[in-house]
């Protein structure tokens, strides 16, 4: 019996190969200028994130389920993992506007300061969590709602 590869329509293969022929192109540009100093970068980075910041993200994962579970409510962990992680994305991403260390060059390109990044962060992170909070707080009071009245 023949078994048939699973290869997608014609539309994901041409999405696919456009996507190989982009990427392609971008490394060949990419690599025609300074390519030793742009593969240090990304070695750099690579070794960066998988040898301080994997540990640092386990290291806080667990504080915070053993915290959640120790406190009896280890369900409302994705509550407090997901904007976490957003808002450290966020900082990840835009960690020099965000700590103010683009120098007078950001503000000569851009026009405006940087100073404005951290208080917005903040504002968003907050949201984040004042959001996830709040959908918390209403699945708790649907599940309350379910519960007889004899388990009140």
């Amino acid at each position: 019996m023949l078994r048939r590869l699973p290869l997608g329509s014609p539309f994901q293969l041409l999405l696919l190969a456009c996507s190989f022929a982009l990427a392609g192109y971008a490394g060949v540009r990419l690599f025609a200028g300074d390519w030793f100093g742009v593969a240090l970068w990304i070695v750099g980075a690579a070794l960066l994130h998988d040898l301080v910041l994997v540990p640092l993200y386990a290291a806080a994962d667990r504080v915070l389920v053993h915290g959640l579970d120790a406190a009896g409510r280890r369900a409302w962990t994705p509550y407090v993992r997901v904007p976490a992680a957003l808002s450290g994305l966020l900082l990840l991403v835009w960690f020099p506007l965000i700590l103010d260390l683009v120098g007078p060059r950001y503000r000569l390109a851009a026009g405006q300061s940087a100073d404005v990044y951290l208080g917005r962060w903040l504002l968003i992170t907050a949201l984040l969590f004042g959001g996830s909070a709040l959908v918390l707080a209403v699945q708790v009071r649907r599940a309350t709602k379910r519960r007889s009245p004899a388990v009140h």
